[in-house]
């Protein structure tokens, strides 16, 4: 039985390209398994579904080893527990090289294969640190800018000490103090107990 994996990282992202260039392939729409998930690790739900369908013989076709996963050493356990310990093939389009089918019986191309695995697996996982290094330059950048990130902090009204006061000292019930300081209950809670300590 041919089966097919697709993968993008972020809900937004289309799967179209992937499920084309798998289709094309001849497998069917409904042998095509995807998630929406980052590619640091196989906990995904259709990914393990898949997995648990794969007998031995089986194909698995993908569209770039990258759309598997983005840790190397993970790459590699998944890999090995799907040609070697379940005994199904895998087929990566981008790589033809990648194609366990084609080197049963040649320890050349199962060496070659392997090579390539592990060097495409180590650049997979250096993209996925990059963009981790990149993103947090681009943060520290913005904060030396003056960007402020997270929510605003929501600032007390000019009446919340003695309302406050009058709330911890129970001369008003917790309705009259979030109507006169206009507050949620989480926030104003919060802010009682800053208040609290402050004053304790």
């Amino acid at each position: 039985m041919n089966y097919a994996y697709a993968r993008v990282s972020c809900k937004d992202q289309k799967l179209e390209r992937q499920h084309a260039a798998l289709q094309s392939c001849g497998i069917a729409f409904d042998r095509i398994f995807c998630d929406k998930k980052s590619g640091e690790n196989f906990e995904r739900k259709n990914y393990k579904r898949l997995v648990r369908k794969l007998r031995e013989g089986d194909l698995l076709v993908i569209k770039s080893i990258d759309r598997l996963g983005r840790n190397y050493d993970k790459i590699l356990h998944e890999w090995k527990r799907i040609t070697k310990e379940i005994g199904a093939d895998i087929y990566v389009l981008d790589m033809p090289l990648l194609d366990t089918r084609s080197h049963e019986k040649n320890l050349i191309g199962k060496l070659i294969a392997d090579i390539v695995l592990q060097l495409l697996s180590f650049v997979a996982e250096n993209e996925r640190d990059n963009i981790r290094t990149r993103q947090a330059e681009g943060i520290r950048a913005a904060k030396l800018r003056g960007v402020k990130f997270g929510r605003p902090k929501i600032s007390c009204p000019d009446n919340f000490a003695e309302v406050a006061k009058a709330f911890v000292n129970r001369k008003i019930r917790i309705s009259e103090a979030l109507s006169l300081t206009e507050m949620k209950p989480s926030t104003f809670y919060r802010y009682v107990k800053e208040y609290a300590r402050c004053t304790n």
